[in-house]
């Protein structure tokens, strides 16, 4: 065995030691009860949602067929862009292939080494990747602590600031305090990137997301990115803001300009979903109550989206618990570190709008069953 595979069985001997390994399996859809996946208002297998791919596919064909800045922008992505900015609010919107690349795209493109980027310590692998490419000095902020991030504002050397937050946190499900944080940035002359991944679709009466409901959206020192692949059911991401941010954007961002634009049956997808979410306006509801029924289960704060987390012992009990879930029919998810900020093995729930009372009572009784034995 060569130097190369030596070193790759020694980190793959390390992770089985520590209870790490992850494998790739392929999941089948109506074999579980699904509290693991990200599909929050049930929208994946909607026919409007599949008629909006379908129609999209047959129209412009199986891909962009380029970067947006040659020939891959389509109509369909400005279409995109304004119905994601008629349901937020936001002055103007950019479409990319990921959620992944709208953030390394807004830090990498608004940070320079002049800036300094104040990250939430439990902001997502994205955002933490953006800052680290964006050659911009990081400070890490305690969580949610509204003090330690004017601490770091007032004593910074750098002229210019970034504070980046997530509007509902993908590991503990609790919110960020937007509307301080929009003042704070704007009193100390700092931008204010929000990462509303899993507020889109869930958080605000119409689904608005965090910062519109929080009326920070169309500040223009507030950034805000979005991934079409949770509650639109669909799959690539946005930048929502003022248009001076896009247009810099589109000239600036190496995420942007260097990468194929996004696949137009995923766009039509996306707008279906808008379409679904725009005449339901019951489902972000739904699904709120629902995650708030299975925090309760697991005696935990009601999150303030869909997703929320328990704490298990270590990565051996959260990996002994979702095999035991899955034998009762609910498949939950678990995150393990590296992928948790605090360090923690945690089981990691989900919540759908559309599991009915019978699916939920279930969930419910299985879901009691585990954490007792956690």
């Amino acid at each position: 065995m060569s130097a190369f595979l030596d070193w790759l069985a020694d980190r793959a001997d390390e992770r089985d030691r520590r209870g790490l390994r992850r494998e790739v399996r392929p999941f089948k859809t109506g074999e579980l009860v699904d509290l693991a996946g990200n599909d929050y208002l049930g929208l994946r297998r909607h026919p409007a949602v599949v008629a909006g791919a379908v129609a999209a596919a047959e129209t412009y064909g199986g891909g962009a067929g380029a970067s947006r800045l040659v020939t891959g922008t389509l109509e369909i992505h400005e279409e995109l862009e304004r119905a994601l900015c008629r349901l937020t609010g936001a002055p103007a919107g950019l479409v990319l292939s990921t959620g992944y690349h709208a953030n390394l795209a807004v830090l990498t493109s608004l940070a320079d080494p002049e800036t300094l980027i104040v990250s939430d310590a439990h902001a997502h692998a994205s955002l933490i990747d953006g800052a680290r490419l964006s050659r911009g000095t990081v400070a890490v902020s305690r969580h949610n602590d509204l003090d330690h991030v004017r601490e770091l504002l007032t004593t910074r050397i750098q002229p210019r600031a970034i504070v980046v937050v997530e509007s509902v946190y993908s590991v503990l499900g609790d919110a960020a305090p937007l509307g301080p944080l929009a003042g704070l940035a704007e009193e100390l002359g700092a931008v204010l990137v929000v990462d509303d991944a899993h507020g889109l679709g869930v958080v605000g009466e119409r689904g608005e997301g965090g910062a519109a409901q929080a009326g920070v959206i169309a500040r223009e020192h507030v950034v805000v990115t979005v991934t079409l692949s949770k509650s639109l059911a669909a799959q690539g991401g946005a930048v929502l803001a003022h248009e001076a941010v896009r247009d810099h954007l589109v000239n600036t961002a190496r995420p942007f300009i260097y990468d194929t634009g996004l696949a137009p049956a995923a766009a039509g997808a996306a707008l279906g979903a808008l379409d679904v979410l725009a005449g339901d306006v019951h489902l972000p509801a739904a699904a709120r109550a629902n995650s708030a029924r299975l925090a309760e289960a697991c005696g935990v704060d009601a999150p303030a989206g869909a997703v929320l987390s328990v704490t298990m012992p270590g990565p051996a009990e959260a990996l002994a618990a979702v095999a035991q879930a899955k034998q009762r029919g609910i498949h939950i998810g678990c995150f393990r570190p590296p992928s948790t900020p605090d360090g923690s093995s945690r089981l990691r729930l989900t919540a759908h709008a559309d599991h009915g009372p019978d699916v939920l009572d279930h969930a419910v009784e299985v879901l009691r069953g585990l954490v007792a034995r956690g």
